[in-house]
């Protein structure tokens, strides 16, 4: 939920799509799921052509400036929407956390920054909390564990908002991981960084869904799931891995995250 929470919400919302960017280039089906899961809660969906990356990899190497730039350009390309979301906690707290302290001495940018903020949602939390979703027309016959991202779960309190949308979700049965609220090891550029470290966390979440028994892993941050995913091969593990979008627009027909193409 955002810090600059709006309580007024129209009663058909104009939602900007936040792609993300690994999602455009990886994983597009996400983005498709995020589409029609909007639609069906009542929105208008538009996903606007001059958006870019987030900004988060250059904050997070400490390139303010160029951060800055990026943020100006999200702002440009999504104020005018009610609500900007996005299948990604962590992107999504960016633009809701980070960017109105980037334009501390800019009042005008940090007023647009903070307006943004207001109405800024990563995806299950905003068809939970703002629209009220309860049906989902997934259907997933399986075991699976979730994996609750860092920026999702510790930024912006995404946590019960997947999972009670996954209830909806036909044949399928859902477990927690122990230790859930440990890092995957991905960490944006910290698996760059420090590629040891962070394969040994990843052993340790995998560790950790095989303790549950399941033989799916869903999540809702990409670039975790694409970490857990490429470890999950390399060490030859048959577990199917899926963004909750596509568990719950059902759309997990095609190849799971990492997998070939059917």
């Amino acid at each position: 939920m955002s810090d600059y929470e709006d309580t007024a919400r129209p009663a058909n919302p104009h939602v900007g799509l936040f792609v993300t960017c690994l999602v455009d280039l990886f994983r597009p089906s996400v983005g498709f799921a995020s589409l029609a899961l909007l639609e069906q809660a009542g929105c208008t969906v538009t996903v606007p052509r001059a958006q870019t990356c987030c900004g988060q990899p250059t904050l997070n190497s400490g390139d303010t400036d160029d951060t800055r730039a990026i943020a100006r350009q999200v702002i440009r390309a999504f104020e005018a929407f009610d609500y900007v979301v996005g299948p990604s906690g962590s992107c999504l707290a960016t633009v809701q956390k980070d960017y109105p302290g980037l334009f501390e001495e800019e009042q005008d940018w940090r007023h647009r920054a903070e307006a943004l903020a207001r109405r800024c949602y990563e995806l299950t939390s905003f068809l939970v909390d703002v629209m009220g979703l309860e049906e989902v027309p997934g259907v997933l016959q399986g075991h699976a564990a979730y994996h609750d991202s860092c920026s999702g779960l510790r930024q912006l309190g995404v946590r019960e908002q997947p999972r009670s949308l996954l209830a909806g979700v036909d044949e399928l049965a859902v477990s927690d991981l122990d230790s859930a609220e440990v890092c995957c090891g991905f960490g944006g550029t910290f698996c760059v960084k420090y590629p040891e470290i962070s394969a040994k966390m990843a052993d340790d979440k995998i560790a950790a869904v095989e303790r549950t028994g399941a033989d799916i892993l869903l999540g809702g941050d990409l670039g975790c799931l694409m970490h857990l995913s490429g470890r999950l091969k390399r060490l030859g593990k048959p577990t199917r891995v899926y963004h909750v979008a596509e568990v719950l627009a059902d759309m997990t027909d095609g190849a799971g995250i990492g997998d070939p193409e059917r």
